[in-house]
């Protein structure tokens, strides 16, 4: 797989890991923000996890759409740089297209909550489920704004402010979440509503705080570029239905889990928020790849192209590993972190091991989507994504759920079977790609 000598490795993994480093405390940032939730709300009480869990896996599988035509702005800008056109002009068209965005998701979001009695959760739970999500649906705005600029700025490798900023809104969403959901001083308690309030605060504070930071660009850039905004389009949507079939892979057993019992769902997602965390890391690894592998692709430089592809690979896939490992050894020891319940903890373990070795072929495929994704084909990432979850996961899963009588566990197996199953297709169509390149880029 590596071709060149093992000093110039190093120097694209000091590179990429550089390049890297402040993306992935950004991205544990975000996520963070989600597992202090959780974990708030396990402490809070089990209607309030089990509510949580429901409501954010409808939330987050409305909200992953806008997310993904988003994440099309830093690999555009990327090829545009690797061209030497100019891109600062696009400042403004992103962020117009970053709230248009958020206007539509906060639409799609209120309207779902009319939907929620329909769906056959315990009678105690709708009302709090219905009540997160209408708080939060608001919150989209301040979501999409701060990572609309952080995309956009990543095109530049400028990514320290947008991703601190991220890790700042841990501890003050934490914070909120202790006085809102509890009860402290002045505030009175306000449980699950008080995890929404937090967010909406925490998530606009993120979005305006790098605006302010970004106003150096705005001169120049008021006017619409119709060609810019089909290209974000164009690559954009692929990556959003790529993501929404992958969130609604996972989300989708909340629910039919959940109608089961909040027990399930709760474990679901206790599991889900441990295998996000690591997940974060060969998440930055892929969007820094994503950039620079963009660039050389515009730049039609194969030999970088390719390295920087087979680095960040590497990097994603051993890192997974030893998270894997982790998570199959002391399974307890993470699940304690949020829960203590007996009955949580019974499903919970034998879902970690599982998670173990889902691990290691979801940090693959999202490195190599990440390669795909600078080489602007998003449309692969879709297909591969629908063919895995829901033409091998979920089909499988349901099986073993259902027929086997594994339940949740059926779920989780049939989601790593999809993942592996995923991770192989990306490798195949990767490698015909490459020699395509290579003939093509160095001849």
């Amino acid at each position: 797989m590596f071709t060149g000598n093992l000093k110039t490795y190093k120097t694209y993994i000091k590179e990429l890991l550089l390049f890297s480093l402040p993306i992935i405390m950004g991205n544990i940032g975000h996520i963070l923000i989600g597992a202090g939730d959780v974990f708030i709300a396990a402490k809070h009480g089990s209607s309030t996890i089990e509510a949580i869990s429901i409501a954010t896996s409808i939330s987050m599988s409305i909200f992953i759409v806008g997310i993904g035509l988003l994440a099309s702005v830093s690999p555009v800008l990327s090829n545009y740089r690797g061209e030497r056109k100019r891109t600062k002009k696009f400042f403004m068209v992103s962020v117009y297209y970053s709230l248009v965005l958020a206007l539509i998701v906060c639409a799609i979001s209120l309207l779902s909550v009319l939907f929620i009695d329909k769906i056959g959760f315990e009678a105690h739970l709708a009302p709090l489920i219905k009540e997160y999500i209408a708080i939060t649906a608001f919150s989209i705005f301040g979501a999409y704004l701060h990572f609309g600029l952080k995309e956009f700025l990543q095109s530049y490798e400028i990514v320290f402010l947008p991703n601190i900023i991220a890790i700042m809104a841990i501890f003050v969403n934490i914070l909120l979440n202790v006085f809102l959901v509890f009860g402290v001083w002045v505030f009175p308690e306000l449980g699950i509503k008080g995890l929404a309030i937090s967010s909406l605060i925490v998530r606009s504070l993120m979005g305006i705080t790098l605006f302010l930071y970004c106003i150096k660009f705005v001169k120049g850039s008021l006017n619409i570029d119709k060609a810019y905004i089909t290209q974000l389009v164009k690559i954009g949507y692929p990556i959003s239905i790529g993501l929404l079939l992958e969130f609604l892979g996972f989300n989708i057993i909340t629910i039919i889990v959940g109608r089961i019992s909040g027990v399930f769902a709760a474990a679901h997602g206790i599991v889900l928020t441990l295998a996000s965390i690591t997940f974060m890391i060969p998440l930055a690894i892929s969007n820094a790849m994503a950039v620079k592998v963009g660039y050389a692709n515009g730049a039609k430089n194969f030999t970088e192209l390719k390295r920087f592809s087979y680095t960040g690979t590497f990097i994603a896939f051993v890192f997974m590993v030893i998270t894997g490992i982790l998570f199959f050894i002391m399974p307890g020891f993470f699940i304690k972190i949020f829960t203590s319940d007996p009955e949580l903890l019974a499903v919970c373990v034998p879902l970690l091991y599982v998670a173990a070795l889902f691990q290691i072929f979801d940090g693959l495929q999202v490195a190599l989507g990440g390669v795909l994704k600078g080489l602007k084909m998003t449309q692969i990432v879709t297909f591969a994504m629908f063919a895995g979850y829901w033409i091998i996961g979920i089909p499988l899963g349901s099986l073993l759920a259902f027929g086997f009588s594994l339940e949740l566990l059926g779920y989780w197996i049939g989601l790593a079977l999809a993942l592996f199953s995923v991770s192989l297709f990306m490798l195949f169509v990767l490698s015909k790609k490459f020699s395509v390149l290579k003939n093509a880029y160095l001849t």
